[in-house]
């Protein structure tokens, strides 16, 4: 019982980081878009460098993942989030690349390199 209950708490934290984090990915192309640079900008970019360092600093893989098998998740690519598979299967490949694409954008943005 108390397993269950730690995964569907690991779930839980999990879906929600990955819910924020493609938000912050979100702030950043609407920042390079229009060149508006709030605090908003900020706190998303400190969000991505922390979930980058710790995706990194895990081996390229999530700690979370691990937790959740640990606590009892059968394996695939969506038994960690409440999320379908559809949302999660190319997780890595799509939004790190749409991260990587907004920062250059961001960069390029505040540069003056990217016309208004």
């Amino acid at each position: 019982m108390i397993s269950s209950h730690a995964l569907t708490l690991i779930r839980t934290l999990h879906t929600t980081i990955y819910l924020v984090m493609v938000a912050a990915i979100a702030v950043i192309w609407h920042a390079a878009l229009t060149g508006r640079f709030g605090p908003a900008l900020w706190i998303a970019l400190a969000l991505l460098a922390i979930e980058s360092a710790v995706f990194l600093g895990n081996g390229r893989r999530c700690p979370l993942t691990a937790l959740a098998v640990r606590y009892g998740a059968e394996k695939g690519y969506a038994f960690d989030t409440f999320l379908p598979e559809r949302a999660t299967r190319y997780t890595f490949r799509v939004f790190g690349s749409l991260m990587v694409i907004g920062l250059i954008l961001l960069a390029l943005r505040a540069a003056h390199l990217l016309p208004l």
